[in-house]
């Protein structure tokens, strides 16, 4: 009784030394708060606190126009080359929503999407410069993308405006263990974090609305249980497994000689 009372639970701490579980891997297990789900209704790029704009402004005459564009900086890694390269300067919206705009000043951009603020900020200039016209683009358009992905990692968007899979491209799709039918999304929609799951064995996750994606999104791609049965093995674990079947040995012949 004592010898099998003995291996059981050798046994037993074997099998928690060497398992691991969808706890061990998963990212964001526990489900989401009510308040939390992300509204499924298309939604508009809009402009938000620590969002970064580059904003041109130009008009037939181009000396009415020349006031309302921020100088063009030169920058080089190279210090002993003088002329370097030329990069235009940026407008950080602040935490009220407002970006500092010359001429104008405090101009409240917060909240908008580009054509609302393109015609707010035309009404405004219309004053100084006949019929200007106003190209505005975000300079920090970023999707962070994490899990079983070939290549993880926070991507700059060029333009405003990319899908999903497009997304996944930048991340070189989802490795063979990716989760294809629980893809996370996680959003900020008025300072609040919102979530979504998505399945892309679905030909309807193209016609979502959240198929297309906006600044900061984060894509989670949890692992399938294959992978986590794969993460069983730990090379450790053999040893650890070998040195319990000795010490289980000598302990048993130890009991029956006693």
């Amino acid at each position: 009784m004592k010898i099998r009372i003995f291996l059981i639970s050798i046994l037993a701490i074997t099998m928690a030394t060497s398992c691991a579980s969808r706890k061990d891997l998963v990212y964001f297990q526990d489900e989401p708060i009510g308040d939390g789900l992300l509204d499924s209704t298309p939604q508009q790029l809009i402009y938000k606190p620590d969002d970064m704009l580059n904003i041109s402004v130009s008009a037939a005459d181009n000396l009415a126009a020349q006031p309302f564009n921020l100088p063009i900086v030169a920058f080089s890694d190279d210090v002993n080359n003088a002329q370097g390269n030329m990069r235009l300067q940026n407008y950080l919206i602040d935490y009220d929503g407002y970006i500092e705009f010359p001429v104008l000043g405090r101009v409240k951009v917060g909240g908008l999407t580009r054509t609302e603020a393109t015609a707010m900020l035309k009404e405004k200039i219309k004053v100084f410069a006949t019929d200007p016209i106003i190209n505005i683009r975000l300079a920090n358009f970023t999707v962070t993308i994490i899990g079983e992905v070939n290549s993880p990692g926070t991507f700059t968007i060029q333009d405003e405006r990319i899908t999903l899979l497009e997304a996944l491209g930048l991340a070189n799709d989802l490795t063979i263990f990716g989760q294809r039918k629980n893809v996370l999304l996680i959003r900020e929609v008025d300072g609040k974090k919102r979530f979504a799951k998505i399945d892309l064995t679905s030909i309807n996750a193209v016609n979502s609305p959240l198929y297309y994606l906006q600044q900061n999104d984060v894509i989670v791609v949890e692992p399938n249980n294959a992978k986590i049965r794969q993460s069983n093995y730990n090379p450790n674990n053999g040893l650890l497994i070998s040195a319990i079947g000795t010490l289980t040995t000598i302990v048993a012949v130890f009991i029956v000689n006693k």
